[in-house]
């Protein structure tokens, strides 16, 4: 999906597409997609930068008394929403996030915005030789049917299972419309295909830059929730809508580069994976528990995290093994990659990306040494057994993660506080209305018990 837009390609195409209206977009730290929305006249302003909102509006970016904050469009991102009309299409254009700078000063990167603190973690990237941070994303959705007032029911489409195909994978006809809008707008889909449970599907798509990759699984949601919907369907990246059944994860294939040299790959060593390789796995496993709060951040999250899924709940490795946090993939050379498999796709991307590549870049910087890969079912290890290897559990709760994130120097300087403070507050918040409600579990067993 990478371009490379002028102003006036942009114009052009505007022009011959017949595109009306023009959505500025940018991720808040929650993770949600925002956007202005802009007649086409209003273009010429939005790419000179100038196109200003309120960001007092939107939660966890600045007080009121501080509220103007700019727009600025990456021209690279531009693209026409292939399911818009013919007679007013709308295209979109993914913004940095800039504050007002001193009078007569220009304005400067906003601290809080997710997409530059993700560029920031690049940036320490690229000044210890690194070119490139590519991503390979797994993401994960359910399929509910919608009621009549077009609103979510918890009833499944389908009663498939892992690669099951029509009739019983009913969602097969909205997945193939979603991986063929997915493909007018520039994707290059390498898989589709029904996941373990019910109504549960993966499409991936091919791995890219960092910040590429960030914009693409925004991109990518709000796709799979339009094609959706005209199908009378919800899609939700909830991570474990359903007890009793496998969650939505994400996946992340890893790999850094050095020009057009995979930096992982080192066809020397018995497993053929470098040094830096194995430094970057090694902070990894160092910050997990950490960074757990920003790959997995809502309370429903940990409902997912739990053995007897599929999903990764001890920090371990291995190089065959899919129990542990991270698994080395088998492919080598150009593909040689480290596979994070806690994220779910409720995480802010840019947020995760960024707390996952400063956790590496840790470890190389202080030359980490990893330990043992475990590559027996550490599910079926007691926890004294878990002890005598070193084996970490990742955090149970959401509060445990953010005391974790909060606890974790690298990570704290790495996201920058003004994005951590306002993340812990509005978590803080989601947990204490949680562990505050009453849940219809606890009536089924106390109400007539006590």
């Amino acid at each position: 999906m990478a371009n490379s837009y002028t102003k006036k390609d942009i114009q052009k195409m505007a022009e011959e597409e017949n595109v009306k209206f023009i959505r500025l977009q940018f991720t808040d730290l929650q993770g949600i997609i925002k956007n202005v929305e802009i007649p086409v006249d209003q273009l010429d302003k939005a790419l000179d930068n100038l196109m200003m909102f309120d960001g007092s509006s939107i939660e966890g970016f600045v007080r009121i008394e501080e509220s103007d904050m700019y727009l600025y469009p990456d021209l690279d991102t531009w693209v026409v929403f292939p399911w818009t009309p013919e007679k007013g299409k709308v295209a979109r254009l993914i913004c940095d996030i800039y504050e007002p700078g001193p009078p007569g000063a220009e304005p400067t990167p906003f601290e809080g915005d997710p997409r530059g603190v993700l560029k920031r973690v690049l940036k320490e990237a690229e000044d210890l030789g690194f070119t490139d941070f590519n991503i390979g994303p797994e993401p994960e959705f359910f399929l509910f049917k919608n009621d009549e007032n077009g609103e979510p029911t918890m009833e499944l489409n389908d009663k498939g299972g892992y690669f099951d195909l029509a009739p019983t994978d009913l969602g097969e006809n909205c997945r193939r419309d979603i991986v063929l809008e997915l493909e007018d707008m520039g994707f290059e889909i390498e898989a589709s295909h029904h996941e373990v449970a019910p109504g549960q599907h993966e499409i991936d798509f091919k791995y890219a830059d960092a910040v590429t990759t960030c914009d693409n699984i925004q991109t990518f949601k709000l796709v799979v929730k339009t094609i959706a919907r005209k199908h009378g369907l919800h899609a939700t990246f909830m991570p474990k809508p359903l007890f009793g059944v496998n969650g939505s994860g994400m996946h992340c294939n890893m790999s850094l580069f050095k020009g057009k040299e995979n930096a992982f790959y080192d066809k020397k060593t018995d497993s053929q994976l470098s040094e830096t390789a194995m430094q970057f796995l090694a902070g990894i496993l160092e910050h997990a528990q950490a960074f757990t709060a920003l790959t997995n951040p809502i309370v429903n999250s940990y409902k997912r995290l739990v053995p007897g899924f599929e999903a990764p709940v001890y920090v371990a490795w291995s190089l065959r093994n899919r129990s542990p946090l991270v698994r080395i993939p088998s492919s080598r050379g150009m593909s040689t990659r480290v596979e994070v498999r806690s994220p779910d796709p409720a995480a802010n991307p840019y947020l995760a990306m960024a707390s996952m590549l400063a956790s590496g870049l840790d470890g190389i910087k202080r030359k980490l040494s990893a330990p043992e890969p475990t590559d027996r079912n550490i599910y079926v290890m007691g926890k004294e057994e878990r002890e005598e290897e070193g084996i970490k559990d990742l955090p149970a709760d959401l509060r445990a993660a953010l005391d974790n994130l909060l606890a974790d120097e690298t990570l704290v300087n790495a996201i920058g506080s003004h994005a951590i403070e306002h993340f812990a507050e509005a978590k803080e918040i989601e947990w204490d209305m949680f562990r505050s409600q009453v849940h219809p579990w606890e009536r089924e067993q106390f109400l007539s018990t006590y």
